[in-house]
């Protein structure tokens, strides 16, 4: 049976999700790796009724224990910590040679020296898991894989509530079978780096207006427990939370509208960059970090694009261009940083740029709530 909302007359805005945590709205800010998701845009997301979520995915136990204790020392409100399922990369000689053959000469462009292989690409997700365990998360979100039902159990064992991130319905089920307490139904609008993780990511480019409904009605099948799903992907505004629920969503999670905002760390060419986008700037690529992610198109991009078969996976081809990224960041050039954004970008040019996060979810507020007053009725959930 599908869990669509009704529509009825009632004061009460809130679904079962927001209730669960005390939100003011059904937002969860998108935990963005990288550099964008610092611990004082995490609490401000918080503080202000919404769900703030540290990105831990690019970040070793001890750091992600470091930026638990400060989002901890500046809300006492519920927040979480994304991971990425990842097993150890161990690549052979040949693969990282070929991919460097692309990249030497783009770094040596900006006076780097050559690449050369690393005895980790990217920190070890078991230490991470049980790290996150040990600091008894509110929230925990996973994005590239599926945990098993035992680390599901636990983290539940821990006190945390547990997202798996979906691109299509067999994954939303497997979570589901899991022991997932919610999905994030990832659409193909969203930016940053796709979470598919059962077939091939360009055949689950599902835009969210039909990936959304499709998974809610996948996890509150006849003989099933329903799971709230939460829509992420191209949502910039009132408008975006109102349909995502009209859809059966029991939330949203936003990630690039809030990119841009003053608690952010990406560069100020990066944030420039976003409020000067178009409808048609983005593009998903697997050139920068050898996974299929969605960015704006600059020189880095179309440059490793221009040699595919030299792309190394993720999280190799990640590490070996990260010294290139790394430069461009503290250069502020925007032309070899990997920007990634989703499709609604150009949306945030609606609002005043350099806004803090609190002012960001005040704004969705006061929006969703506008639009929703407008309906015929009221828009809510039945518990």
């Amino acid at each position: 049976m599908s869990s669509t909302p009704a529509l009825r007359t009632s004061p009460d805005f809130s679904t079962p999700f927001s209730r669960r945590f005390g939100l003011r709205l059904p937002l969860v800010q998108g935990p963005m790796a990288g550099g964008p998701t610092t611990p004082a845009l995490v609490a401000a997301v918080s503080n202000a009724g919404g769900l703030g979520f540290l990105a831990g995915a690019a970040l070793a136990p001890e750091k992600i224990a470091s930026e638990v204790a400060a989002i901890r020392a500046l809300t006492d409100k519920p927040f979480g910590v994304n991971l990425f399922v990842l097993d150890p990369a161990n690549p052979d000689e040949a693969t990282v040679r070929r991919a460097l053959e692309a990249i030497d000469p783009v770094a040596a462009q900006h006076g780097l020296p050559p690449g050369e292989a690393l005895a980790r690409y990217a920190p070890d997700f078991r230490a991470q898991l049980d790290a996150v365990i040990e600091l008894r998360v509110p929230v925990v979100s996973f994005t590239f894989g599926l945990l098993a039902k035992a680390d599901v159990a636990r983290l539940h064992a821990a006190g945390s509530y547990v997202m798996g991130t979906a691109t299509h319905v067999a994954e939303a089920i497997a979570w589901r079978d899991a022991g997932a307490d919610a999905i994030v139904a990832q659409g193909a609008e969203a930016g940053g780096h796709r979470g598919t993780f059962i077939g091939e990511a360009p055949h689950a480019l599902i835009g969210t207006m039909a990936l959304v409904p499709q998974l809610v009605d996948a996890v509150d099948a006849p003989g099933a427990v329903g799971l709230p799903v939460l829509a992420a992907g191209g949502i910039m505004d009132g408008r975006g939370i109102v349909a995502a629920l009209a859809l059966g969503a029991q939330g949203v999670q936003m990630g690039t509208a809030f990119l841009g905002s003053a608690e952010s760390a990406i560069p100020a060419d990066w944030k420039a960059r976003l409020r000067a986008s178009t409808d048609t700037a983005t593009s998903v690529t697997r050139a920068i970090t050898g996974r299929h992610a969605r960015g704006i198109r600059n020189p880095l991009m179309q440059q490793l694009e221009a040699r595919p078969e030299t792309v190394a996976p993720y999280p190799v081809q990640n590490a070996l261009t990260q010294p290139l990224r790394q430069r461009a960041a503290r250069e502020n050039d925007g032309d070899y940083l990997s920007l990634w954004s989703g499709q609604g970008a150009p949306l945030s040019r609606t609002r005043e740029a350099g806004l803090g996060a609190a002012q960001i979810v005040a704004a969705l507020d006061a929006e969703w709530r506008a639009v929703s007053g407008k309906l015929p009725g009221k828009l809510s959930h039945d518990a």
